[in-house]
């Protein structure tokens, strides 16, 4: 164990809190016969990755039909406090808000409040400040935000700096709006897939003026409260969540570095505001796998059939936009503010979240109804120095196991 300084310190076992796999609940009828070894397997897998790379605080989740079937808590939640992590450790789940997000705007399409082929300026009229070479700022619409196509840079802002004054992010619309002058569409909409944050909080822009709410409140009511992701939030911790909440932590060359605890996202708080335990995106995933039993409950949310327009590939990602392990047979394509992955000769939906020293990611195959569920409380960083911790690389790693050895199983099970 590491402290503050990066110095090795000996920690008792109990604070360890690593809960094994086979302590997890198991939902004997759904799981194949031969899931008990590779569990076992799994969580040495999983508990070897995280002390190899540095990891202060970890949680897992392995869901199928609605159900937790396998579970691993590994660390601390907050190392200062020696607060173990357990299934109410809460983490930040950044760029996974983005899904949200996506769910949002299909509610709002569904209600004939809008449609996904209108212009974006229809409804962000800032918008037609900005400089658009290819054409018109007429051609940007609401289905190239949702899949990263409208041609806006990446980032939000052109920002900098470490100071604790500074802020995270943008905290105010209006200094967005100061930027739309100097902003450029960097290729011509819909011809080609780039990641951009801008573009998914002018989807939040959207849904506060046709809602005539504030994002955070239209979420809560429309999303988390139906799904009962009661201790779900975002930005600033609710009080009564405090014990819970995670700190987080960046890791570089050995050194221990804390993040800032309960960063504020500000003004994109749809792209990256969400916190929440894992037992609330386990109800998340339920509702995005369709769980048979409260399918009529999650039609009032959105309905299956908008739900899964949202996985439909939409766009290719160029393969130089994603990590391509040597052997691979991988395509990647952007939905509708979701991934779509062909990988091992399956199809999986999915998204991850980095941010503020936060690392996670959601997969699910939908033929099985099989899903996980990951987070990580630190960010280690590779160097040229020293490359033997790094959290996206153990992730990849993690993710390349499940879909190998377990999410197989589940097939098989099922093709009988």
């Amino acid at each position: 164990m590491l402290n503050k300084l990066g110095a090795v310190t000996r920690v008792a076992v109990p604070f360890l809190c690593i809960v094994l796999l086979m302590s997890a609940p198991i939902v004997h009828s759904q799981s194949p016969r031969n899931f008990a070894q590779i569990r076992r397997e799994l969580k040495s897998f999983y508990e070897q990755g995280m002390r190899k790379n540095g990891i202060i605080g970890s949680s897992f989740m392995l869901v199928q039909d609605g159900q937790v079937i396998a579970q691993e808590f590994f660390g601390l939640a907050n190392q200062e406090k020696q607060q173990p992590v357990d299934e109410n450790t809460i983490y930040h789940w950044a760029s996974i808000t983005k899904t949200f997000t996506g769910i949002a705007i299909m509610q709002l399409r569904d209600r004939g409040l809008l449609k996904l082929e209108d212009p974006v300026v229809n409804y962000v009229p800032e918008l037609k400040a900005a400089h658009n070479p290819f054409g018109s700022m007429n051609d940007v619409t609401i289905k190239h935000l949702m899949t990263h196509s409208a041609g806006f840079r990446a980032a939000t802002w052109p920002w900098g700096g470490d100071k604790d004054w500074q802020p995270h992010e943008p905290t105010e619309w209006s200094q967005l709006v100061a930027m739309m002058p100097y902003t450029q569409v960097e290729f011509k909409p819909g011809s080609k897939f780039s990641y951009s944050n801008l573009g998914i909080i002018f989807l939040g822009r959207i849904i506060e003026k046709l809602a005539g709410e504030d994002y955070e409140v239209y979420i809560d009511k429309n999303i988390f409260k139906p799904l009962e992701m009661y201790r779900s939030y975002f930005d600033a911790t609710p009080y009564h969540l405090l014990r819970n909440r995670a700190a987080s932590y960046y890791r570089k060359e050995g050194a221990l570095t804390p993040a800032r605890f309960d960063a504020n996202t500000g003004i994109t708080v749809s792209n990256g505001g969400l916190n929440a335990p894992l037992t609330d995106m386990v109800k998340y995933l339920s509702f995005l796998t369709g769980d048979p039993r409260r399918q009529t409950s999650y039609d009032q949310i959105l309905k299956r059939s908008s739900l899964e327009e949202m996985f439909q590939p939409q766009i290719n990602v160029a393969p130089d936009a994603i990590v391509q392990p040597e052997g691979q047979n991988r395509k990647d394509a952007m939905g509708l503010t979701f991934f779509v992955e062909d990988n091992y000769g399956q199809h999986f939906i999915g998204h991850s979240g980095t941010q503020n020293g936060f690392l996670s990611h959601i997969y699910f195959r939908p033929d099985t109804r099989l899903a996980y569920v990951i987070a990580f409380n630190t960010h280690a960083q590779p160097t040229q120095k020293d490359s033997t911790q790094d959290t996206r690389r153990l992730d990849r790693e993690i993710k390349d196991y499940l879909f190998q050895n377990v999410f197989p199983l589940f097939a098989l099970k099922k093709d009988k």
